[in-house]
């Protein structure tokens, strides 16, 4: 029997389908597996009917039929291959592994008892591949809320030190968040500033990334030597500016009220600007 079933290829596990919290087989299935017809299957289990409680045997309603066929798209029983509609007369039975193993014995053929044997090995296999599939949905799924309450705390965190004030004297503090804000950046960054200066440059030069300063004041002299030896600023000269700010990859806005030179000198505020439109608004002013 087992060259039997390996010469057909027939793969018990495809068989077993989970319904109603349980994993089960079609009644048609078996009888093909026992080498019987499904009829005889099911005169068996009607006759023994008090040997199959629910918990090992028990009849398809119509949307679960439904339900099956879509999954699988399973040969029905009847000849147009269309379960839908069927009165509950007809309904085809489904087994547990309960219900297997109960049935092995009523059908007591060597056929059967061979088969069953491998039966219950795939509702084994089965039943670990369901459990490991919901311990990795399970952990997924934990693993998906726990980058949430990360990001979260992040996001809470970021604020808190972003948007912050800062008080005569603060100049070490005020001077690391500049730089906190600017090592955010993956490509660029843009520095609104009417009085960039040497300051601001020898904070720039080393950096790697692409970076365009908007500046009224700036000294022609000073753009120029600097870029005789460094090539990661343009200079853009716009007269529309009246605050300080940074934008980060074109993605955030933030706003300062001190002059990048003077971070840390008097009382100032830096914080984020989380209204897209005024980022969208302020890129058009300086490219447009």
């Amino acid at each position: 029997m087992n060259k039997i079933i390996e010469k057909e290829k027939i793969d018990i596990e495809s068989m077993i389908y989970e319904i109603r919290g349980v994993q089960v087989m079609l009644s048609k299935d078996v009888a093909k597996l026992y080498h019987v017809e499904t009829k005889v299957l099911n005169q068996t289990i009607k006759r023994n009917i008090n040997r199959f409680p629910d918990r090992f045997c028990f009849q398809l309603s119509n949307d679960e039929i439904d339900e099956l066929s879509s999954r699988s798209q399973i040969v029905t029983l009847n000849k147009s291959n269309n379960l839908r509609g069927y009165n509950i007369k007809y309904l085809p039975y489904v087994l547990t592994e309960q219900g297997i193993m109960m049935l092995s014995g009523l059908l007591k053929s060597d056929v059967a008892v061979k088969v069953n044997i491998q039966i219950i090995d795939a509702f084994v296999k089965m039943r670990k591949y369901f459990a490991n599939t919901i311990n990795d949905y399970k952990i997924l799924v934990n693993h998906e809320n726990r980058i949430l309450e990360l990001e979260s705390m992040f996001d809470k965190y970021k604020e808190e030190k972003v948007n912050k004030i800062f008080f005569e004297g603060e100049l070490y503090d005020s001077y690391s968040l500049l730089l906190d804000i600017l090592g955010t950046a993956k490509k660029e960054i843009i520095i609104i500033d009417n009085y960039a200066g040497k300051k601001l440059l020898d904070t720039l030069k080393d950096f790697d990334k692409r970076i365009i300063i908007v500046s009224k004041n700036i000294s022609d002299l000073l753009v120029k030597k600097y870029k005789s030896q460094y090539h990661n600023i343009n200079f853009i000269n716009n007269d529309s500016f009246h605050d300080r700010f940074i934008i980060i990859d074109r993605k955030e806005l933030y706003s300062c009220g001190a002059s990048f030179k003077d971070l840390g000198k008097k009382c100032f505020y830096i914080g984020i600007v989380d209204k897209k439109e005024y980022l969208h608004e302020i890129l058009n002013n300086i490219f447009n």
